[in-house]
Protein backbone atom coordinates (compact mmCIF):
# COMPACT_ATOMS: atom_id res chain seq x y z
CA UNK A 1 0.00 0.00 0.00
CA UNK A 2 2.30 2.55 -1.33
CA UNK A 3 5.06 1.88 1.18
CA UNK A 4 2.67 2.86 4.06
CA UNK A 5 2.78 1.12 7.55
CA UNK A 6 -0.34 0.73 8.16
CA UNK A 7 -1.29 -0.24 11.99
CA UNK A 8 -3.09 -3.06 13.24
CA UNK A 9 -7.14 -3.28 14.35
CA UNK A 10 -6.39 -4.27 17.97
CA UNK A 11 -7.26 -7.71 19.05
CA UNK A 12 -9.04 -9.02 21.84
CA UNK A 13 -9.35 -12.26 23.00
CA UNK A 14 -12.55 -14.00 24.92
CA UNK A 15 -14.69 -11.13 24.43
CA UNK A 16 -18.22 -12.04 26.38
CA UNK A 17 -21.24 -10.01 26.15
CA UNK A 18 -20.94 -7.97 29.13
CA UNK A 19 -17.25 -6.11 28.11
CA UNK A 20 -18.20 -5.88 24.43
CA UNK A 21 -21.33 -3.45 25.73
CA UNK A 22 -19.02 -2.10 28.33
CA UNK A 23 -15.76 -1.55 26.66
CA UNK A 24 -15.89 -2.79 22.94
CA UNK A 25 -18.66 -0.53 21.56
CA UNK A 26 -18.45 2.85 24.05
CA UNK A 27 -15.07 3.04 22.34
CA UNK A 28 -16.79 3.43 18.93
CA UNK A 29 -13.50 2.20 17.22
CA UNK A 30 -12.92 -1.19 15.31
CA UNK A 31 -11.79 -4.35 17.05
CA UNK A 32 -10.70 -7.52 16.03
CA UNK A 33 -12.63 -10.33 18.23
CA UNK A 34 -10.40 -13.01 18.18
CA UNK A 35 -12.07 -16.77 17.75
CA UNK A 36 -15.44 -15.63 19.07
CA UNK A 37 -17.46 -17.91 16.30
CA UNK A 38 -15.14 -20.31 16.54
CA UNK A 39 -17.67 -22.78 18.00
CA UNK A 40 -20.65 -22.03 15.51
CA UNK A 41 -21.78 -24.45 14.09
CA UNK A 42 -20.91 -23.20 10.35
CA UNK A 43 -17.33 -22.84 11.17
CA UNK A 44 -16.95 -26.22 12.71
CA UNK A 45 -18.64 -27.79 9.47
CA UNK A 46 -16.07 -25.51 6.89
CA UNK A 47 -13.73 -28.47 7.81
CA UNK A 48 -13.40 -27.89 3.36
CA UNK A 49 -14.77 -26.00 0.56
CA UNK A 50 -17.20 -28.96 -0.13
CA UNK A 51 -18.56 -29.87 3.47
CA UNK A 52 -18.98 -25.88 4.04
CA UNK A 53 -20.97 -26.06 0.46
CA UNK A 54 -23.27 -28.93 1.85
CA UNK A 55 -23.51 -27.34 5.14
CA UNK A 56 -25.40 -24.37 3.38
CA UNK A 57 -27.21 -26.42 1.07
CA UNK A 58 -28.99 -28.09 3.98
CA UNK A 59 -30.53 -24.27 4.51
CA UNK A 60 -30.88 -23.09 1.12
CA UNK A 61 -34.60 -22.60 -0.05
CA UNK A 62 -33.70 -21.87 -3.56
CA UNK A 63 -34.91 -18.05 -4.05
CA UNK A 64 -32.01 -16.45 -6.28
CA UNK A 65 -29.52 -14.08 -4.78
CA UNK A 66 -27.99 -10.87 -6.53
CA UNK A 67 -24.34 -12.21 -7.73
CA UNK A 68 -21.48 -10.19 -9.01
CA UNK A 69 -19.52 -11.74 -12.24
CA UNK A 70 -16.02 -10.09 -13.09
CA UNK A 71 -13.07 -11.39 -15.76
CA UNK A 72 -10.16 -12.71 -14.77
CA UNK A 73 -8.18 -9.72 -16.58
CA UNK A 74 -10.29 -6.96 -13.81
CA UNK A 75 -8.14 -8.69 -11.00
CA UNK A 76 -10.78 -9.04 -8.51
CA UNK A 77 -11.45 -4.85 -7.74
CA UNK A 78 -15.61 -4.69 -8.44
CA UNK A 79 -15.95 -1.19 -9.19
CA UNK A 80 -16.89 1.40 -12.21
CA UNK A 81 -16.36 1.70 -15.73
CA UNK A 82 -13.54 4.23 -16.86
CA UNK A 83 -16.82 6.79 -17.50
CA UNK A 84 -18.53 5.80 -13.78
CA UNK A 85 -21.47 5.60 -16.08
CA UNK A 86 -21.37 1.49 -15.87
CA UNK A 87 -19.49 -1.24 -14.01
CA UNK A 88 -16.41 -3.41 -14.71
CA UNK A 89 -18.59 -6.29 -14.20
CA UNK A 90 -22.02 -8.13 -14.66
CA UNK A 91 -24.68 -8.18 -11.98
CA UNK A 92 -27.27 -10.37 -12.31
CA UNK A 93 -29.07 -13.24 -9.93
CA UNK A 94 -28.72 -17.05 -10.05
CA UNK A 95 -29.62 -19.84 -6.78
CA UNK A 96 -27.37 -20.09 -4.65
CA UNK A 97 -27.06 -23.65 -5.33
CA UNK A 98 -25.42 -22.39 -8.47
CA UNK A 99 -23.01 -19.96 -7.50
CA UNK A 100 -21.98 -22.97 -5.07
CA UNK A 101 -21.46 -25.19 -7.55
CA UNK A 102 -19.46 -22.79 -9.80
CA UNK A 103 -17.00 -21.89 -6.98
CA UNK A 104 -16.33 -25.92 -6.51
CA UNK A 105 -15.54 -25.86 -10.08
CA UNK A 106 -13.32 -23.02 -10.68
CA UNK A 107 -11.14 -23.47 -8.17
CA UNK A 108 -7.32 -23.55 -9.53
CA UNK A 109 -8.36 -22.25 -12.53
CA UNK A 110 -6.67 -19.02 -13.81
CA UNK A 111 -9.65 -18.38 -16.18
CA UNK A 112 -12.46 -18.41 -13.54
CA UNK A 113 -13.98 -14.97 -13.44
CA UNK A 114 -14.42 -13.21 -10.19
CA UNK A 115 -18.07 -14.46 -8.38
CA UNK A 116 -19.32 -13.47 -5.14
CA UNK A 117 -22.72 -13.14 -3.70
CA UNK A 118 -22.83 -10.16 -0.61
CA UNK A 119 -25.26 -9.33 1.64
CA UNK A 120 -27.36 -12.35 1.22
CA UNK A 121 -29.88 -11.84 3.82
CA UNK A 122 -29.97 -15.27 5.39
CA UNK A 123 -33.67 -15.09 6.55
CA UNK A 124 -34.98 -15.11 3.30
CA UNK A 125 -32.99 -17.49 1.61
CA UNK A 126 -31.19 -19.41 4.34
CA UNK A 127 -34.10 -19.91 6.72
CA UNK A 128 -32.86 -21.16 10.03
CA UNK A 129 -28.95 -20.64 9.67
CA UNK A 130 -28.93 -17.21 11.84
CA UNK A 131 -30.87 -19.39 14.70
CA UNK A 132 -28.05 -22.58 14.12
CA UNK A 133 -25.58 -19.76 14.63
CA UNK A 134 -26.03 -17.23 17.74
CA UNK A 135 -24.22 -14.32 18.35
CA UNK A 136 -23.56 -14.22 21.89
CA UNK A 137 -22.80 -10.77 21.76
CA UNK A 138 -26.16 -9.30 20.92
CA UNK A 139 -29.46 -9.42 22.62
CA UNK A 140 -31.42 -12.78 20.98
CA UNK A 141 -34.75 -10.00 20.48
CA UNK A 142 -32.72 -7.02 19.34
CA UNK A 143 -33.47 -6.53 15.59
CA UNK A 144 -31.03 -7.55 12.99
CA UNK A 145 -29.82 -8.23 9.94
CA UNK A 146 -28.19 -11.88 9.25
CA UNK A 147 -26.43 -11.98 5.72
CA UNK A 148 -24.25 -14.11 3.86
CA UNK A 149 -20.70 -13.20 1.93
CA UNK A 150 -19.54 -16.04 -0.62
CA UNK A 151 -17.34 -16.02 -3.44
CA UNK A 152 -13.59 -16.51 -4.73
CA UNK A 153 -10.74 -13.73 -4.98
CA UNK A 154 -12.01 -10.51 -4.89
CA UNK A 155 -11.63 -6.92 -3.58
CA UNK A 156 -14.66 -4.97 -2.07
CA UNK A 157 -13.69 -1.35 -2.67
CA UNK A 158 -14.08 0.90 0.37
CA UNK A 159 -16.90 2.17 1.63
CA UNK A 160 -19.40 2.28 4.79
CA UNK A 161 -22.45 1.11 6.23
CA UNK A 162 -24.94 3.06 8.41
CA UNK A 163 -25.64 -0.13 10.59
CA UNK A 164 -22.74 -1.42 13.01
CA UNK A 165 -21.19 -4.90 12.03
CA UNK A 166 -19.75 -8.11 13.19
CA UNK A 167 -18.20 -9.61 10.12
CA UNK A 168 -17.58 -12.82 10.93
CA UNK A 169 -15.52 -15.63 8.54
CA UNK A 170 -16.41 -19.00 8.17
CA UNK A 171 -14.18 -19.79 5.67
CA UNK A 172 -11.11 -18.54 4.12
CA UNK A 173 -9.00 -15.34 4.87
CA UNK A 174 -10.16 -11.71 4.90
CA UNK A 175 -7.91 -8.38 5.09
CA UNK A 176 -10.09 -5.58 5.91
CA UNK A 177 -8.29 -2.07 5.61
CA UNK A 178 -9.99 0.73 7.24
CA UNK A 179 -10.42 4.17 7.91
CA UNK A 180 -12.23 6.69 9.95
CA UNK A 181 -15.22 8.66 8.67
CA UNK A 182 -13.95 11.83 8.87
CA UNK A 183 -11.16 10.46 5.78
CA UNK A 184 -14.26 11.01 3.56
CA UNK A 185 -12.32 13.63 2.23
CA UNK A 186 -9.50 11.98 1.24
CA UNK A 187 -11.04 8.89 0.05
CA UNK A 188 -12.19 10.24 -3.94
CA UNK A 189 -15.89 8.67 -3.07
CA UNK A 190 -17.88 8.20 -6.41
CA UNK A 191 -21.16 8.96 -7.20
CA UNK A 192 -24.16 9.03 -4.24
CA UNK A 193 -26.96 8.12 -6.27
CA UNK A 194 -25.66 5.42 -8.91
CA UNK A 195 -23.57 2.69 -6.48
CA UNK A 196 -22.17 -0.99 -6.90
CA UNK A 197 -24.63 -2.33 -3.89
CA UNK A 198 -25.95 0.42 -2.18
CA UNK A 199 -23.39 2.47 -0.56
CA UNK A 200 -21.06 4.92 -2.11
CA UNK A 201 -17.47 3.38 -2.56
CA UNK A 202 -14.18 4.93 -2.85
CA UNK A 203 -12.48 5.21 -6.75
CA UNK A 204 -8.66 4.89 -4.86
CA UNK A 205 -7.32 1.02 -5.58
CA UNK A 206 -6.55 0.35 -1.93
CA UNK A 207 -3.90 -2.20 -2.75
CA UNK A 208 -2.09 -0.07 -5.73
CA UNK A 209 -3.15 3.16 -5.01
CA UNK A 210 -2.55 6.28 -8.21
CA UNK A 211 -1.07 9.14 -5.87
CA UNK A 212 -0.94 10.88 -9.00
CA UNK A 213 -4.81 10.77 -9.34
CA UNK A 214 -5.39 10.46 -5.88
CA UNK A 215 -2.69 12.57 -3.92
CA UNK A 216 -4.80 12.84 -0.87
CA UNK A 217 -4.73 9.42 -0.10
CA UNK A 218 -1.82 9.56 1.51
CA UNK A 219 -3.86 11.26 4.84
CA UNK A 220 -5.81 8.43 4.61
CA UNK A 221 -3.64 6.33 4.85
CA UNK A 222 -1.68 7.66 7.63
CA UNK A 223 -4.60 7.03 9.72
CA UNK A 224 -5.58 3.42 8.05
CA UNK A 225 -5.74 0.01 9.89
CA UNK A 226 -5.65 -3.19 8.90
CA UNK A 227 -7.19 -6.47 10.40
CA UNK A 228 -6.61 -9.99 9.34
CA UNK A 229 -9.32 -12.65 10.24
CA UNK A 230 -9.21 -16.10 9.90
CA UNK A 231 -12.04 -18.55 10.13
CA UNK A 232 -13.84 -18.05 13.46
CA UNK A 233 -12.72 -14.63 14.43
CA UNK A 234 -14.63 -11.78 13.92
CA UNK A 235 -14.19 -7.72 13.19
CA UNK A 236 -16.74 -5.38 15.43
CA UNK A 237 -17.07 -2.83 12.60
CA UNK A 238 -18.65 1.00 13.80
CA UNK A 239 -21.50 2.59 12.08
CA UNK A 240 -19.89 4.89 8.87
CA UNK A 241 -16.37 3.72 9.46
CA UNK A 242 -14.73 2.80 5.62
CA UNK A 243 -13.72 -0.59 4.61
CA UNK A 244 -12.21 -2.56 1.58
CA UNK A 245 -12.22 -6.25 1.92
CA UNK A 246 -10.07 -8.42 0.21
CA UNK A 247 -10.29 -12.53 -0.19
CA UNK A 248 -7.46 -14.00 -1.23
CA UNK A 249 -8.58 -17.81 -1.85
CA UNK A 250 -10.52 -19.70 -4.85
CA UNK A 251 -13.31 -19.96 -1.87
CA UNK A 252 -14.37 -17.92 1.20
CA UNK A 253 -17.69 -16.90 3.54
CA UNK A 254 -18.14 -14.84 5.58
CA UNK A 255 -21.28 -13.90 8.06
CA UNK A 256 -22.41 -10.49 8.64
CA UNK A 257 -24.68 -9.01 11.53
CA UNK A 258 -25.79 -5.45 10.83
CA UNK A 259 -27.87 -3.52 13.97
CA UNK A 260 -28.42 0.34 14.47
CA UNK A 261 -28.90 1.42 18.22
CA UNK A 262 -31.12 4.53 17.13
CA UNK A 263 -34.93 4.42 16.75
CA UNK A 264 -36.78 2.67 15.00
CA UNK A 265 -38.95 5.16 13.09
CA UNK A 266 -35.43 6.73 11.81
CA UNK A 267 -34.05 6.27 8.07
CA UNK A 268 -30.76 6.81 6.46
CA UNK A 269 -29.34 10.19 7.15
CA UNK A 270 -27.95 10.05 3.53
CA UNK A 271 -31.31 11.20 2.86
CA UNK A 272 -31.22 14.17 4.65
CA UNK A 273 -27.61 15.02 3.02
CA UNK A 274 -29.59 14.98 -0.71
CA UNK A 275 -32.31 17.44 0.70
CA UNK A 276 -29.28 19.71 1.90
CA UNK A 277 -28.30 19.40 -1.78
CA UNK A 278 -31.48 21.01 -2.76
CA UNK A 279 -31.18 23.44 0.43
CA UNK A 280 -28.04 23.95 1.69
CA UNK A 281 -25.34 23.30 -1.15
CA UNK A 282 -25.41 26.25 -3.53
CA UNK A 283 -25.69 29.21 -0.69
CA UNK A 284 -23.40 32.06 -0.63
CA UNK A 285 -20.74 30.59 1.45
CA UNK A 286 -21.19 32.81 4.53
CA UNK A 287 -25.17 32.23 4.75
CA UNK A 288 -24.11 28.00 4.45
CA UNK A 289 -21.57 28.65 7.23
CA UNK A 290 -24.54 30.64 9.42
CA UNK A 291 -26.74 27.93 8.68
CA UNK A 292 -24.01 24.90 10.23
CA UNK A 293 -24.72 27.32 13.28
CA UNK A 294 -28.72 26.61 13.31
CA UNK A 295 -27.85 22.76 12.60
CA UNK A 296 -24.75 22.70 15.43
CA UNK A 297 -28.13 23.82 17.57
CA UNK A 298 -30.70 21.82 16.99
CA UNK A 299 -29.81 18.71 15.73
CA UNK A 300 -25.60 17.81 16.35
CA UNK A 301 -27.11 19.82 19.50
CA UNK A 302 -23.31 20.41 20.52
CA UNK A 303 -24.21 23.10 23.06
CA UNK A 304 -27.37 23.52 26.19
CA UNK A 305 -30.26 21.69 25.38
CA UNK A 306 -32.06 23.86 22.73
CA UNK A 307 -35.52 23.87 23.93
CA UNK A 308 -35.40 23.79 27.38
CA UNK A 309 -36.66 27.30 27.94
CA UNK A 310 -39.73 26.40 26.22
CA UNK A 311 -42.67 24.74 27.85
CA UNK A 312 -43.40 21.31 26.25
CA UNK A 313 -46.91 21.70 25.27
CA UNK A 314 -45.00 24.51 22.83
CA UNK A 315 -42.08 22.66 21.48
CA UNK A 316 -44.19 21.87 18.22
CA UNK A 317 -41.78 19.85 15.62
CA UNK A 318 -38.83 19.71 18.42
CA UNK A 319 -40.75 18.04 20.91
CA UNK A 320 -39.86 14.67 21.47
CA UNK A 321 -40.47 12.32 18.57
CA UNK A 322 -44.29 10.53 18.62
CA UNK A 323 -45.60 8.84 15.63
CA UNK A 324 -48.30 11.63 15.29
CA UNK A 325 -45.17 14.07 15.16
CA UNK A 326 -43.27 12.00 13.24
CA UNK A 327 -46.45 11.80 10.44
CA UNK A 328 -46.67 15.96 10.79
CA UNK A 329 -42.89 16.24 10.53
CA UNK A 330 -43.06 13.70 6.89
CA UNK A 331 -45.87 15.61 5.73
CA UNK A 332 -44.24 19.12 5.85
CA UNK A 333 -41.30 17.89 3.91
CA UNK A 334 -43.40 16.07 1.57
CA UNK A 335 -45.29 19.38 0.64
CA UNK A 336 -42.37 20.91 0.45
CA UNK A 337 -40.86 18.89 -2.33
CA UNK A 338 -43.80 19.22 -4.65
CA UNK A 339 -43.30 22.75 -4.59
Amino acid sequence: MGGHGVKPVPVFHGVDRARFEAEIVPAGRPAVLKGLVADWPIVKAATSDEALADYLRGFDNGRPVRTFVGAPEMGGRFGYSSDLKGFNHEQMTAPLAELLRRLLAGRGDPRMPHVYAGGVPAPDVLPGLPEANPMPLLDAGMERLTSLWIGNRSRTAAHWDLPQNLACVVRGRRRFTLFPPEQIGNLYVGPLDFTLAGQPISLVDIVDPDFEAHPKFRAALDQAEVAELEPGDALYLPSLWWHHVETPEDFGAMVNLWWRDGPAYMTTPLLTLFHGLTTIRDLPADERMRWRAFFDHYVFQTGDDPVAHIPVAARGVLAPMTHDLLGRIRALIGRSLQR
